[in-house]
Formats: structure tokens, C-alpha cells, sequence
């Protein structure tokens, strides 16, 4: 077994944490990952403090340790979801993507550990001047919101030589290969989303699993204009990433034209990273973990090769 300081702070038999997608990581998705030996997390975003201290009920049903992910820009319009967060027993909680600093302290008085997505050199030190407690890299190849920037693998490498706290990675990590890759540059787990999004336990639409599924590595895209269509009051500087639709093929590079005379998206909208290419069918929670925990073995090739 894989011994970082992700697995050994939460009792984990794989340094994984499944990523918290708004409208895709509820409660079942969460107890999935935690039962079988990741940190599942809970991602919430619009919704009552009720419908959120349900999806917590459900993550804490096996027992184990659990996470959620809430956005810092609607906080300040909701900050009863955080009353709910610090009542749980959840042990992690990730602030991202607005003004998080007012909310940290407070998380960590009530005995929980805070974690933060960056996507730049300059957020990491935002995020250690804060006092966060683990940092996730998260490169543009991820699927969801976040930064475009810098890809996973040189900010992953940029942050561990900056921050002296744990970092994970996200973007671009769905296979055993891609887990041993970021272990070995020296990240204390994977972050993972796209790979978990098609579980059969994800609350994904089965229309979005099979088109994940479907895809290729080239087959996403990075805008802001599909949150523009959608109404979505995301902050201007985190776009998302999804797979290609008509809708951003038509109004991506002309986001001043399309705010100034709206037009409805037609179709849904699925969010994934680049390792869309790499999911190849919806299947359990726990199958994409056994997978994932391939790694071990591939660590244990690297440093055979190593000593030879």
C-alpha cells in the first residue's frame, strides 16, 4: 500500500480524493470513494443548508472520512452552507474560486482541515500566506472551473519547490500511470474529477457518462461562454472546461458581443477534463479506485529501474 501524507492523515488505502463537481459528487458518489478507500468529497453549490446536510448524511452513512467542496464567490450570499459544514463531521473542506480567506479560520476551529485549488504560482502563495492546510494544483487540463495557465505537471513541480504544506494533484490524472507520475514528482495524492464523473454512482446525466466515455483527448474545450449561456455568475477570471459544444464553437472569442445580446445554450453542457480520453466506460466507484491503485505498481518499477 501507497503511504503519503493523504493516506495517512485519513486512514485511506489509496492517496486519492474524488474531485468535488458541483451536480456530480453528492453524497453517494463521496460514500462510494470513502468506502473503498479514497477521500470522497461532496461538491455543493446552489441549494439550501437542508438539501446540503443531507448529501453529508449520505457521505457519512459507511463510516469513514469525507470531504466538501464549496465556492468561495457564493459564500458570502450563503454563509448558513458553512454553519452546516463546520455541525459535520466532514474532515476536509476545499474553499476555491472567490474570496475564501474570511472562512478558514473558522474551519479550523472546528477541527477541520482546509484546502484551496490554485492554479498559478502566485494563488499557492496566496493560499500559504492564508493559512491554508493541504494545496491542490490544478492544472488547465482539468475538466470544471478553474484557471487555464499553467498545465498540471510543471505547476505541480512549481508549487511543491514553493509551499512547505501537502499538495495534490488534479488535472489530467485518471489512470494508475498518471497517479504514480504525480506521487513520484512528490504530491501527497491525486485530486481526481473526470474519471470519477462517469461512476455509476456520480449524479451525472447517463447521456453526459456515455459522452465522456466517448471521448477524446482533444475533445474538450476551455471558455467562459458557456457559463455567459448559461447565466452562470462564475467571477470573469475562471472559465471551464467541457466537452466541445456548438454553442462555444459559435461565441467563444466573442464574449462582449454574446453579453451584450444573450443567446440560450442549446443542449446540455458537460463539463470534463482531457482525461476524458482516457475513461473508457462508466463503471463503480470503487472499480475506478482498484484501478487507480495500480500506481503502487508502477512506483515499484520506477525505483527497480532506479537501483539498476
Amino acid at each position: 500500500m501507497i503511504h503519503t501524507w493523504l493516506t495517512n492523515t485519513f486512514g485511506l488505502s489509496v492517496p486519492v480524493v474524488s474531485a468535488p463537481m458541483a451536480g456530480v459528487s453528492g453524497g453517494a458518489l463521496a460514500a462510494a470513494v470513502s468506502a473503498a478507500g479514497g477521500l470522497g468529497m461532496v461538491g455543493f453549490a446552489a441549494g439550501t443548508p437542508e438539501q446540503l446536510r443531507a448529501e453529508l448524511d449520505i457521505a457519512a452513512a459507511p463510516g469513514k472520512p469525507y470531504g466538501v467542496g464549496l465556492l468561495a464567490w457564493l459564500l458570502a450570499d450563503n454563509e448558513s452552507l458553512l454553519d452546516v459544514v463546520v455541525e459535520s463531521d466532514a474532515a476536509l473542506i476545499s474553499l476555491s474560486y472567490g474570496p475564501y480567506a474570511p472562512y478558514v479560520e473558522p474551519l479550523q476551529a472546528a477541527g477541520k482541515l482546509v484546502a484551496t485549488q490554485v492554479g498559478t504560482i502566485d494563488d499557492a502563495r496566496a493560499a500559504l500566506a492564508i493559512g491554508v492546510d493541504v494545496i491542490v494544483a490544478r492544472g488547465g487540463e482539468g475538466g470544471g472551473h478553474g484557471r487555464n495557465d499553467v498545465a498540471t505537471l510543471p505547476l505541480l513541480q512549481a508549487v511543491l519547490d514553493t509551499v512547505d504544506v501537502p499538495v495534490l494533484a488534479a488535472g489530467g490524472v485518471a489512470t494508475g500511470r498518471g497517479l504514480a507520475a504525480v506521487l513520484a514528482a512528490g504530491a501527497a495524492g491525486g485530486w481526481i474529477g473526470t474519471a470519477f464523473a462517469v461512476a455509476t454512482e456520480a449524479a451525472t446525466p447517463d447521456a453526459s457518462k456515455t459522452a465522456i466515455a466517448a471521448a477524446g483527448l482533444t475533445d474538450t474545450t476551455y471558455t467562459t461562454v458557456l457559463d455567459i449561456g448559461r447565466g452562470a455568475a462564475w467571477p470573469s477570471e475562471y472559465g471551464g472546461r467541457a466537452l466541445k459544444h456548438p454553442y462555444a464553437d459559435k461565441w467563444h472569442g466573442r464574449e462582449d458581443e454574446l453579453r451584450a445580446n444573450p443567446e440560450p445554450i442549446d443542449g446540455p453542457v458537460t463539463w470534463a477534463g482531457q482525461a476524458a480520453g482516457l475513461v473508457a466506460k462508466p463503471r463503480s466507484a470503487a472499480d475506478i479506485l482498484k484501478d487507480l491503485a495500480i500506481a503502487e505498481t508502477y512506483l515499484t518499477e520506477i525505483a527497480a529501474r532506479t537501483r539498476g
